[in-house]
């Protein structure tokens, strides 16, 4: 049977066709060809900052669009003066601490990238994510939508460096070695205070009983004790506002209407009531110890109880505030 002759058109179709391997091939190499430049571009702004700055045009092109083998970590934050943020100042120091340790790392690669989107930046990012807060971190994994593990639970782990580097791990597999650098404040702060304790003692190297001094060392404990209860390590782990104004109404509120949160002047009222119910109990305990005369003693005995009664009244007064339906009160405020 005589092979029938191939029209040169389809001839030169059929050539180009299998040469190309097809439309999918051509596709394939196409997605190949965005990839490697998104990858490239990705690489080159890594390689002048730690922390990729992003608005809208470019978490949608590199973080959110297909092709992507490689994952993003994104901080959502609001850095600009004007937001107030203390909380996002602290992060973003932490995480550029993590992102600094991944790109001078041994084990660098490309494939993590640390990327951050300011909200005065990308408010259309935030838009898109329906994300109303700040700071968030979420993991854009390099296959598929983030899932509810991919979102950093910043209120249960806290923003340190080391704590990001373990949800990295656990997110990408990529484990980083957290290396801060180094903090002489905590050495100059100890040499400072040896170098006072040590003059103390050599200009009263005759006369030490200053150290037995009970009074002094019970005032020192008390003012700790003053300050922890009041949350002052609250205040230097988390870094919240001193306050907050309500940009309506001009309102200033200077205690936290949540429980789970402290702004910096609650922790200074706080502090006051509980150093006025301490001066209470020892006027109190004065009044039925020292050996002043009855007239002076009852005096002390009376300011010691309105005290107590005053100050513990408006601590109760912050809990009612906090904890909303808490029944108990001394003096109705």
């Amino acid at each position: 049977m005589a092979a029938l002759p191939v029209p040169l058109p389809l001839l030169a179709l059929l050539l180009l066709l299998a040469g190309c391997g097809g439309p999918g091939a051509a596709g394939q190499r196409r997605k190949e060809m965005v990839l490697s430049e998104k990858v490239n571009q990705l690489m080159e702004w890594a390689s002048k900052r730690s922390v990729i700055r992003m608005n809208g045009d470019k978490f949608r092109r590199l973080v959110k669009a297909p092709p992507r083998n490689y994952s993003v970590i994104v901080m959502f934050t609001a850095l600009q003066p004007h937001r107030q943020c203390v909380v996002c100042k602290q992060a973003d120091e932490e995480y550029q601490i993590l992102a600094n340790s991944w790109r001078y790392s041994s084990a660098f690669t490309n494939k993590i990238f640390f990327a951050m989107v300011d909200f005065d930046e990308g408010s259309d990012v935030f838009q898109m994510l329906n994300m109303n807060s700040a700071p968030t971190f979420i993991n854009f994994p390099a296959k598929g939508k983030p899932k509810r593990g991919d979102t950093y639970e910043l209120q249960v782990r806290g923003f340190a460096a080391e704590q990001l580097a373990r949800w990295v791990a656990d997110r990408t597999d990529v484990h980083i070695r957290v290396i801060r650098p180094p903090n002489y404040a905590g050495p100059l702060m100890l040499g400072l205070l040896l170098a006072v304790i040590g003059g103390l003692v050599y200009l009263r190297g005759s006369n030490l009983d200053f150290l037995y001094n009970k009074t002094g060392w019970a005032f020192a404990a008390l003012c700790f004790v003053l300050a922890m209860t009041s949350g002052q390590m609250w205040n230097h782990i988390r870094g919240p506002p001193y306050a907050h104004k309500n940009p309506h109404t001009g309102q200033v509120n200077y205690i936290h209407g949540s429980s789970q949160a402290q702004f910096v002047a609650e922790t200074h009222i706080v502090l006051l009531f509980n150093g006025g119910v301490t001066l209470g109990m020892v006027l109190l305990h004065e009044a039925a110890t020292s050996d002043m005369d009855v007239g002076k003693r009852k005096i002390m005995c009376i300011a010691g109880i309105g005290l107590v009664v005053l100050f513990f009244s408006w601590l109760l007064s912050v809990f009612r505030s906090k904890y909303h339906g808490y029944p108990y009160r001394y003096v109705r405020l």
